[in-house]
């Protein structure tokens, strides 16, 4: 016989595929027993039929198409004997599935077969309509099936529960009609019918609510019963498992008495004994019983309140935290989770078990414990948990580090109970996992530092000391750089020594010895070096007898190949050798920062500059979590006058220097990171922070860096010490100048006077395919105010389709928009948008209105966006 002829066994081609050496010799194989197969289809031969589609359903298998077979599962079912069905169907699970156009040919054969006087022909047909059932299949074969629920043979009642589960979730329409034959399978006494019957029970309360409410008030009762029955039954070798009575039957029975009980008060109440024998007298040494107490817990946890069984179920998932199964504490672990809202005093008790876990070799019950603790946090028990995990921290894995770290820093943020104790602990964190500390962090602890006038010297001390045991740590050694370049008299004299400090004696030399240390370091970054740069400086002015050596320092980095150090570099040495008279002036402490601004504990404080068209704050998609003002704008004159400042010398400065009334200076930077290190939806939206989109050479340069990593406090402490003038600008060019420094906006345009009085016009923004125009008009007895009618008109020849109008202003002013007219905007001018708009000027009469605007439309169905600088505005306004 030829060894590939139809006639082959199915185990010789199983041996024979098994004996190919290589993938091609395998395809070989099988490419020649489907030419066989199918030769044997097209002579249509009965006799080999069962045995081709059995070779196919293994070459299905491994991979390879056998779609040219499908009609012989067909054929095979339409056969009277059982063997050829049993064939046919296995092949049509096998081969199909609901997507195949082909399925809908076998609806009248299966509908034969569900009412065939033979019961094993009918669970075959059962079996398959269960994997395989389409929602047009469904809606044709629901009539059989339920009729099959009664059906006299356990085993058809069981496949016809299956079946009906998947025709259920099919078609969600046909629930009403097997609610009742439902009902009598759940007082079955046969446990694979009393299962499927359970699941089908759960399936129909999620899809029907008349399903629902018709079991809650006629099923509970016999529900609890049953179980109570299966809980307490005795030994049954057919069921039993570890001891424990069908634990599967246990589950379901629990699951769906959490769908009935929630939300209900009585169904809750009547189930609540049995919950409670079935958590007391389950077996927890095997993994059986456990698998039962957990399903109870949530169902405890998911029916409505009671008080005792939620500590009980709480007191369970404690137990589970002490197993040695990590799948079971993991759980645990999750569930307790969900606890804490239910009852947080009783997953409290459980802390102990819980730090624990944060220790433990497994990192998803590491991570998962470290969640949890986070959410047991709060005011009265931060001390005692943040000394726990700083000291696991000391111990732990590298790669927990971070994860560890994130989480320390949220809750002392969060929950700091007095600055001090902020201090200290950022400080124990910083020396031990420095490196891990992102950015944010460090910046909002110089900003508590700046903030806690009081404790100024106590922070320098307190991180000079730590500096010396920890100086591998970067994030610590700008934090001390930082603080040692502002307050380093303070680290001298001792100034405001606290009674729980050691006395430090530290002299001049020894602090300019850690700079000097810090900026040498193999380690030490970019940023780093810069900020290290800045506390030299500023040393040079504190300390006047280390000022040459200060100079000899700083003089090391002037031929350094960062341009960013090298300039640096030269402009500081510069100062110190030839401008003594303006350092101290340069060198001057830094403002104190706005706290609000970094504390996550008070988002939302500050009110959001930026609006909508419909006049809802929204969050630029610069990552900005609140629109808030941060310090850069407070020094660039974008923050309220009515504070004073801290000092105006630097800023006088400045203003002889450049021969101009310095206003408002847009800062260049090419940093990337803007968004990361504080750059708020304000600031992207002024463009302070970021280039312009088209900049003009600047006649003078305030400002200039190639660095990639820069945060704002660097930025302000650049402000603070300029970069010496390479052009001198005369009093008489400052227009053009301030010109240059608004990134070169364009002259303002003539205004044209409107017809009422008071009233006036401005030509805001005009590009090649949008013009916008203010009309501006102000209220009698009320000069602060000013009303602004912008209408947006479309140039171009499209249609403009999502149009949304933003507007930024600095701080001294108030800007209120009323929704708009439209978001479209006819094409060649044929109609317009318009939109009203409340400005308040604070400072009427010393300062004139200035906006940032931005529109965003799409034009045939692309995104635009345009933007542009208003400062054209009367100077009266």
């Amino acid at each position: 016989m030829n060894p590939f002829s139809s006639g082959t066994r199915l185990r010789d081609m199983i041996r024979a595929i098994r004996a190919s050496k290589t993938a091609a010799e395998e395809r070989a194989v099988v490419r020649k027993e489907c030419a066989a197969i199918r030769a044997s289809i097209s002579e249509n031969d009965p006799d080999y039929r069962h045995r081709n589609l059995a070779k196919l359903m293994f070459i299905h298998m491994l991979g390879y198409p056998t779609h040219f077979g499908q009609m012989e599962c067909l054929k095979l079912i339409a056969s009277p004997g059982f063997p050829e069905k049993r064939i046919g169907y296995l092949g049509l699970m096998l081969l199909l599935d609901e997507r195949q156009e082909v399925l809908m040919l076998v609806t009248n054969s299966i509908k034969q077969d569900l009412n065939h006087t033979n019961q094993y022909i009918v669970g075959l047909a059962l079996c398959a309509l269960g994997n395989i059932c389409s929602a047009e299949m469904a809606r044709d074969l629901a009539p059989e099936v339920e009729r099959l629920l009664q059906f006299r043979d356990p085993n058809i009642r069981k496949k016809a529960a299956l079946c009906s589960i998947r025709i259920i979730k099919k078609v969600p329409d046909l629930a009403e009609s097997f609610v009742n034959p439902v009902a009598a399978l759940l007082k079955e006494k046969h446990h694979g019918v009393l299962i499927t019957g359970v699941q089908l029970c759960a399936d129909l309360c999620k899809v029907s609510t008349e399903a629902l409410e018709y079991f809650r008030k006629k099923c509970t009762d016999g529900l609890v019963k049953v179980l109570k029955d299966v809980a307490n039954s005795p030994y049954a070798p057919e069921y039993d498992i570890s001891g424990i009575t069908d634990p599967f039957l246990h589950i379901r029975l629990l699951k769906v008495l959490r769908v009935l009980g929630q939300g209900d008060a009585d169904t809750s109440d009547s189930m609540n004994d049995i919950l409670a024998q079935v958590a007391t007298k389950t077996e927890s040494n095997k993994n059986a019983g456990n698998a039962i107490l957990y399903e109870c817990v949530e169902t405890i946890m998911s029916i409505e309140d009671n008080g005792g069984l939620h500590v009980l179920a709480i007191n369970i998932l404690g137990r589970f935290l002490s197993n040695r199964d990590n799948n079971i504490r993991y759980v645990a672990l999750n569930m307790l989770m969900k606890a804490i809202a239910v009852d947080s005093q009783a997953v409290q008790r459980h802390r102990a078990t819980i730090l624990e876990c944060v220790k433990d070799s497994d990192p998803s019950i590491r991570k998962r414990a470290l969640d949890l603790v986070y959410l047991l946090i709060n005011d009265s028990n931060v001390k005692p948990l943040i000394k726990e995990l700083t000291e696991h921290l000391e111990v732990s894995d590298p790669e927990f580090k971070g994860d560890l770290t994130a989480k320390i820093c949220s809750i002392v943020e969060k929950f700091s109970p007095e600055k001090i104790w902020y201090i200290d602990q950022m400080l124990k964190v910083l020396s031990e996992a420095g490196n891990y500390v992102k950015d944010e962090v460090w910046h909002a602890l110089i900003v508590v530092i700046t903030n806690a006038s009081d404790l100024h010297g106590y922070a320098v001390r307190s991180l000079y000391r730590t500096v010396q045991t920890a100086g591998e740590q970067e994030t610590l050694v700008r934090v001390a750089v930082w603080c040692i370049g502002e307050y380093g008299e303070m680290l001298v004299s001792n100034f405001g020594r606290l009674d729980i400090e050691e006395h430090l004696t530290v002299t001049e030399s020894d602090a300019v010895d850690v700079v000097e240390i810090s900026i040498k370091s193999h380690s030490c970054d970019l940023t780093t070096q810069a900020m290290c740069l800045i506390a030299l400086l500023k040393l040079s002015s504190r300390f006047p007898s280390c000022s040459q050596r200060i100079n000899d320092i700083i003089g090391q980095y002037k031929g350094s190949f960062v341009l960013e150090l090298q300039q640096r570099a030269i402009e500081f040495n510069s100062i110190i050798e030839r401008h003594q008279n303006m350092r101290s002036s340069l060198a001057e402490r830094m403002p104190v920062l706005d706290e609000a601004t970094f504390s996550g504990r008070r988002a939302g404080s500050v009110p959001a500059a930026v609006s909508t068209s419909k006049g809802v704050s929204v969050n630029l998609p610069n990552g900005a979590a609140k629109p808030s003002i941060a310090p850069v704008a407070d020094l660039l004159d974008l923050s309220s006058d009515d504070a004073p400042a801290p000092s105006s010398s630097g800023g006088e400065f400045l203003q002889d220097l450049l021969g101009v009334n310095l206003t408002l200076v847009s800062l260049q930077s090419d940093t990337n990171q803007g968004q990361k290190s504080g750059t708020d939806a304000l600031l992207d939206l002024l463009s302070i922070g970021t280039p312009p989109a088209q900049s003009s050479s600047l006649t003078a340069q305030m400002l200039s860096s190639n660095t990639d990593n820069k945060s704002p406090l660097d930025i302000l402490d650049r402000l603070s010490t300029p970069s010496a003038p390479s052009a001198q600008v005369s009093s008489t060019s400052g227009n053009s100048f301030m010109l240059d420094l608004l990134n070169g906006l364009p002259s303002s345009p003539p205004m044209s006077e409107g017809n009422g009085p008071g009233q006036s016009s401005v030509t805001a923004f005009e590009s090649s395919s949008l013009k916008l125009t203010f009309n501006l008009s102000k209220q009698p007895g009320n000069p602060q105010t000013t009303l602004v009618e912008g209408s947006f008109t479309n140039k171009s020849q499209d249609v403009f389709t999502d149009f949304i109008f933003q507007a930024a202003v600095p701080k001294f002013l108030q800007l209120q928009l009323d929704p708009a007219s439209g978001n479209t905007l006819p094409a060649s001018g044929n109609g317009s948008i318009t939109q009203k708009l409340r400005v308040t000027n604070s400072q009427h009469g010393k300062k004139s209105i200035v906006m940032r605007i931005r529109i965003s439309y799409k034009v045939n169905n692309k995104d635009v966006l345009e933007e542009g600088q208003i400062n054209n505005f009367p100077r009266d306004l």
